[in-house]
């Protein structure tokens, strides 16, 4: 009997990840150039389970166990796009689990601090403050342990939940609260450590 290993090789890779860019990204409308350099440099399939390498360029999102999610291709080229991060920005993920949003955005900024969104609820100890943060996953309010963490006027790029709908929301911070807006609707992983509280009802 003889093995053969079905995973696809590195050329299938490189060929996956070319698709990605011409066939989700760019037909959507995510065109810059540094979106399309980051998205082609790093390997989508190095932050998916073994057995999910085969189809980690698929336009959906990639369950990862425990409650975290890869999400999709587009999702990650919109908020990178939208985000148009800077070299002297101080910027902070939280991450959705997979850590490929945070491989993607850390050589575009000056500084990157990644966390869980379970540490996003936790109080700060830094007295850093970020100018850009980014919400790897659809939240239905972001903490204001989370917005603490934020200059006054950051950036924000986040998924968010209206009703039972998932998209991707951009915005600033201002004090403790965030004003969004939302910019796209797409399927987003949804973060439930995010989820607001269940008001009781009858």
């Amino acid at each position: 009997m003889t093995l053969v290993d079905e995973r696809p090789s590195a050329t299938d890779f490189s060929a996956a990840r070319r698709a990605m860019i011409d066939s989700q990204l760019r037909t959507s409308g995510v065109n810059a150039p540094f979106v399309i350099a980051r998205m082609g440099a790093v390997a989508r399939e190095d932050f998916v389970p073994a057995e999910a390498q085969g189809y980690a360029y698929i336009d959906r999102a990639i369950a990862l166990g425990e409650g975290k999610w890869l999400a999709a291709p587009l999702v990650h080229g919109m908020m990178l796009q939208k985000a148009d991060p800077a070299r002297n920005e101080a910027a902070l993920l939280v991450d959705g689990g997979s850590g490929y949003l945070a491989e993607l955005l850390r050589p575009l900024v000056g500084s990157l601090e990644v966390i869980t969104p379970e540490q996003a609820l936790e109080k700060s100890r830094t007295r850093k403050k970020a100018d850009l943060l980014v919400v790897d996953g659809a939240a239905e309010q972001l903490p204001e342990t989370l917005l603490a963490r934020l200059a006054d006027g950051a950036r924000i790029i986040t998924g968010t939940i209206e009703g039972s709908v998932t998209g991707l929301s951009h915005g600033r911070s201002t004090g403790k609260q965030a004003a969004l807006i939302r910019f796209a609707e797409i399927g987003v992983p949804r973060l439930s450590a995010f989820d607001a509280p269940k008001a009781w009802s009858f």
